[in-house]
């Protein structure tokens, strides 16, 4: 390719990022988890017009990926394990989609990403999550929900990435993750 051919498509990729700011958007974090690139956004969601004040708020006129879909369930999916806390009042929002209660954190549960929630298809259904030679089951009892965010029904926070198993602190727990080592943790998983 020319010199003027790679300038000139150099261009035009700063013209569709300056024009469409959504392809560009979220933490510098979800950009380097592993989706296995078969998962694009579906479109964006404008944070509120006013903040709430939390660490992983949604900021106000910031834009956010919305995503339909996740990767193929294989036998080793790879993913990311975040912490939710599934009891009234944690960071979980509303109740579990599944059952339409809060769960103790003493329970190995988790919210898998709405392309993996599949319409409630895996709801009470037990995955296997692997990670540091360990391996655990833990029941599906809510949605990550990767299309909509920003609100209190949703804890306020942004639409969840579409390779997200957000887990319990028993899973964590389980799987002997502690210390620095909880937070955003790449993990393999699969039906069980």
């Amino acid at each position: 390719m020319s010199s003027t051919a790679s300038l000139l498509v150099l261009a035009l990729a700063g013209l569709l990022l300056v024009t469409f700011p959504g392809l560009c958007a979220g933490t510098a974090a979800a950009h380097h988890r592993p989706n296995g690139n078969q998962c694009h956004p579906s479109g964006s969601l404008e944070g509120p017009s006013t903040g709430h004040i939390c660490g992983e708020c949604c900021k106000p006129g910031h834009l956010y990926p919305k995503y339909q879909c996740s990767s193929p369930v294989t036998k080793n999916t790879r993913a990311v394990m975040t912490l939710n806390n599934f009891e009234e009042g944690g960071d979980g929002g509303d109740p579990s989609e599944c059952d339409g209660k809060y769960h103790y954190n003493t329970e190995r549960v988790v919210a898998l990403s709405t392309g993996w929630y599949n319409h409630g298809k895996r709801c009470g259904k037990n995955i296997r999550i692997s990670a540091k030679g360990r391996s655990v089951l833990a029941k599906v009892v809510d949605e990550c929900d990767s299309l909509h965010g920003c609100d209190k029904p949703h804890a306020f926070q942004p639409p969840c990435e579409p390779n997200i198993v957000d887990a319990s602190q028993a899973v964590w727990d389980a799987l002997d993750i502690t210390g620095d080592g909880v937070g955003d943790y790449p993990i393999t998983w699969t039906d069980a």
